[in-house]
């Protein structure tokens, strides 16, 4: 299908601010833990087809094609995809890199046994969208997972502190933390996935030594931080904003000040599609 020009300059926007900070850095930083353990949630094993959907650098991917899943892995912004390709060559696995956009994926119906994605296409901002395109090339009996952030978790708060600051968002779209919620997920795909699984668990960090650490990090390396302060910065606000963050950490960190600890709230959906 063709985008609309509109529509087009939209996902250029999303690609760039995806882009524009180091998501590589971030994933080798916190993250890994996350993809194996959709991967195992999911099932996916020997010769069964998967997808994942805005896989970043293969953080569900190359965990899955270590089980030897034949998978693809699809993203907006294929400026990840050389991160991903270095890391999957140095776990002596293949697969297939494709730039996809979540809400209109180029795959025929009923393409995969089984189709994810961790923290990636929870942030494409047309929510419905992107769960009929997942049930879509997802064949019947196959298995749909998702791990995404949750609205009262850390990241939920973390995208509430920086609303007021951000550039405002497109028609229609849905806060990314939705998708960790259970209610939203069930009215996103109704009858067409039976949710067999969804867990909330949560994802420990440890690797910042002060709390305010962190905030410097995500202003560092992650995009939509980045832009927030771009546009708090336009508007004269950029002070405000780092006051916000550096509020932020202390208010969620668990450790001390000298060791700080955070805890990010995940959920984890796994479902047969109908």
């Amino acid at each position: 299908m063709a985008q609309a020009p509109a529509d087009a300059e939209l996902k250029q926007r999303h690609r760039k601010m995806w882009a524009s900070g180091d998501y590589p850095e971030m994933v080798e930083t916190f993250l890994l833990p996350l993809g194996p353990t959709l991967v195992e949630a999911c099932g996916a094993g020997p010769d069964m087809r998967v997808l994942d959907v805005a896989a970043g650098t293969g953080n569900a991917s190359i965990p899955a094609a270590q089980r030897g899943a034949r998978v693809t892995a699809s993203d907006l912004t294929p400026e990840f995809f050389d991160a991903g390709r270095a890391r999957a060559e140095a776990e002596g696995v293949e697969l297939e890199w494709v730039e996809a956009d979540a809400e209109n994926l180029p795959f025929d119906d009923e393409s995969f046994d089984v189709v994810m994605s961790s923290i990636g296409a929870m942030f494409a901002p047309q929510h419905q969208a992107v769960a009929d395109e997942l049930v879509r090339v997802c064949t019947p009996g196959g298995t749909i997972g998702m791990l995404n952030w949750t609205p009262e978790g850390m990241i939920g708060a973390l995208f509430r502190t920086m609303g007021p600051f951000a550039p405002p968002p497109p028609p229609g779209a849905q806060p990314p933390p939705l998708w960790g919620s259970e209610d939203h997920l069930r009215e996103l795909f109704g009858d067409r996935v039976d949710f067999k699984t969804l867990d909330r668990d949560v994802l420990e960090i440890t690797q910042f030594q002060h709390p305010r650490e962190y905030g410097e990090h995500f202003k560092a390396y992650y995009g939509p931080t980045i832009a927030a302060r771009a546009n708090a910065a336009k508007n004269g606000q950029e002070g405000e904003l780092d006051e916000a963050l550096n509020a932020f950490c202390d208010e969620w960190n668990l450790g001390t000040a000298d060791q700080a600890r955070f805890e990010q709230e995940y959920i984890v959906a796994v479902g047969t599609r109908a």
